[in-house]
Parts: structure tokens; C-alpha cells; sequence
């Protein structure tokens, strides 16, 4: 899949941070991608930064796989605290995008309280919500592969590999996520809607929420999205060229 551009400028965006929610399937990361590419701002995926935290063994790291070998979830204290750490990096100064976070209540109001306190102002931000079919979800995470070794993600339907079973990247064997077993895809649904669905309506009575029909293609998503963002709360200050 070609992701499908919408100007040549780079935009600036007036927010700080941009909120992905939906279910796992939905398309968030690829929609993540997109937003990054136009507005120039990276894509911050709690999963992706709990991992690359287990990887380069910091105290993070080193505190969530202690809590993994146990049996036991991540905490919402670790998670918010990699997620502090990654906003305030230099790149994520003109904004970011969270891809699937917060994902609980308890999340949510830390991002609130955290935003508030470290920037000492008002920062505003829009939550968009990518509503999907449960039929479709199931379609798309049985599509899902990941490199063995690099952990690059693909998806058979919608961005296939250029050779089938091997990364682009390294070469390497593409496999399915354990997570995306047939077994426990209803149990991550289930879960997103116990305890993500609740953090849609804390945003939604905050007047925050923008939804998506995530059923659609994914030029048509990516092309709604892009005009929310034309919203009165995401004008564009300035262009560059690339």
C-alpha cells in the first residue's frame, strides 16, 4: 500500500498532542503514519516504547519485564511514565500523536495532570476515535505479521511484504503475533471495550471527541481525518518546504 499524500508543505499543528483511540485492528498505527508524514510529528505507540525500553534493559525496562515474568500487567505508573519521558524529547516539540494511549480513565486523568503541570497552561488536544465492526476487526488482525527479528509490522491485506513471509527490511521471517490468535482477539476486544470505551466518553463530555468510521478504506480515513484536522482547533501556521 502507498501511503497517499495530501499536500507537498509540512504543517504545523496548533496542539500539542494528538489522540488515537479504537480497537486493536483498527488501523491506528497507519493512520499514525499518515499524521506523522503531513504534520511532521512523530507517532508514539506505548507498545512499541515498552519495548524498545525492555530492549535497551533501562529501569523502565528492566521494572515492566519483572512485572511480565510474573504474570502480572504493566501498570499504568510505568506506562505513564515512559510516555512522560518520550513527549518531552526535543522532536515532540511542535506535537505528537498517541497511538493507543491513554487506555484507561486512570490514564487519561494523568495525561491531564501532567500536561498541566509541565507546560503550566491550557493544552489542548483532540481525541479521534476509529469506530470498527467486530467482523472487520477479526479480518484484519488474522492479516497482521511481524518481522521476527526487527519487529517490522505488516499487514497481508493492506501492506503485504514485496516478498511473501519475508521483511522488506532484513529478510528475515514474518510471524503472527501471539496476540492476534484467533483465542485472543475476542479477549483484547473485550478489554478495549472495559476499559478504552469509558476513556472515549470522558473525552466525548469534555467536548474533545471526533469519531471515524474506521470501516472505511484507508485512504477514505485517512482523508476525513485530515480534514478534522483542518478544524478550528488544528490550523495551519505555517509552511515549509521539504
Amino acid at each position: 500500500m502507498h501511503t497517499q499524500k495530501y499536500s507537498s508543505a509540512t504543517k504545523s499543528i496548533s496542539t500539542k498532542l494528538l489522540v488515537l483511540l479504537g480497537p486493536p485492528g483498527a488501523g491506528k498505527g497507519t493512520l499514525a503514519d499518515q499524521i506523522a508524514a503531513e504534520y511532521n510529528i512523530p507517532q508514539i505507540s506505548t507498545g512499541e516504547l515498552l519495548r524498545l525500553h525492555v530492549r535497551r534493559k533501562t529501569v523502565l525496562g528492566t521494572r515492566a519485564r519483572t512485572r511480565a515474568d510474573r504474570g502480572l500487567l504493566v501498570g499504568d505508573d510505568l506506562v505513564c511514565d515512559m510516555v512522560a519521558r518520550r513527549i518531552t524529547e526535543p522532536d515532540c516539540a511542535r506535537g505528537a500523536t498517541l497511538d493507543g494511549f491513554p487506555r484507561t480513565i486512570g490514564q487519561a486523568k494523568w495525561l491531564d495532570r501532567y500536561l498541566d503541570k509541565y507546560y503550566r497552561e491550557h493544552v489542548p488536544f483532540i481525541v479521534l476515535k476509529l469506530n470498527v465492526e467486530e467482523e472487520e476487526l477479526f479480518r484484519r488482525l488474522s492479516a497482521r505479521r511481524l518481522c521476527s527479528s526487527c519487529g517490522r509490522a505488516y499487514n497481508i491485506l493492506v501492506r503485504p511484504p514485496n516478498t511473501a513471509d519475508a521483511c522488506d527490511f532484513d529478510g528475515e521471517k514474518l510471524i503472527t503475533r501471539r496476540d492476534d490468535a484467533q483465542d485472543l482477539i475476542h479477549k483484547r476486544i473485550r478489554v478495549y471495550q472495559q476499559e478504552t470505551l469509558p476513556v472515549a466518553n470522558y473525552y466525548r463530555d469534555k467536548g474533545q471527541l471526533r469519531e471515524i468510521n474506521g470501516n472505511a478504506p484507508v485512504h477514505s480515513v485517512a482523508a476525513e481525518t485530515m480534514r478534522i484536522l483542518q478544524d478550528a482547533s488544528f490550523p495551519q501556521r505555517q509552511r515549509q518546504c521539504r
